[in-house]
């Protein structure tokens, strides 16, 4: 196992991430399949192609502001492009760069990526990394206006799911079954 791989429930077109917001924002999302009025393209937004890590992020959709936990079906081609533009949201000595070199990246590129510890159901680290993407700019717009597919509000099988872990049940059948997806 590599310690970076990026695992998704993927097709051979589309490639799923979630997002967590406010019902209003979900809400309108859902309705109009894609981001709205009440959706910041100013601000960076960062999307998740693991379940249990948004899980971790939103608290199974029980904090505030992050309510409503959405599966956004993207287009594989807008996934690959933003990993492949991608700077790392934190300088590291490894990555071949000077801070000033790196700095320069991250002012050029409106894709962010950071390798978090993967999480379980409960919230425990992991042995490896899950793949996070912060989009903003033309990264954002192409987000909004091109990549998603499908939108579906999950919120009630998230509690469900969280009331049967909480209850100690084995949930893992349940949630979505995520394969490794080939590195961009």
């Amino acid at each position: 196992m590599k310690e970076r791989e990026i695992r998704a429930v993927y097709t051979e077109d589309t490639i799923r991430v979630y997002q967590a917001y406010a019902p209003v924002i979900a809400e309108e999302a859902v309705r109009i399949g894609t981001f709205g009025s009440h959706f910041s393209m100013t601000r960076m937004t960062w999307i998740k192609p693991s379940f249990l890590w948004m899980m971790y992020r939103c608290g199974w959709a029980e904090k505030e502001g992050q309510s409503h936990v959405l599966a956004i079906d993207i287009k594989r081609s807008g996934f690959d492009k933003a990993v492949r533009s991608a700077v790392q949201s934190v300088y590291r000595q490894e990555s071949g760069l000077t801070q000033a070199e790196w700095q320069a990246a991250v002012k050029r590129s409106d894709v962010r990526v950071q390798w978090d510890p993967e999480k379980d159901i409960n919230g425990q680290n992991l042995p490896y990394r899950s793949i996070q993407l912060g989009l903003r700019g033309q990264a954002v717009q192409d987000y909004v206006h091109d990549w998603i597919v499908n939108i579906t509000d999950i919120t009630e099988q998230v509690h469900e799911w969280n009331r049967l872990r909480k209850s100690g049940a084995d949930i893992t059948a349940l949630l979505p079954q995520e394969q490794i997806y080939p590195m961009p």
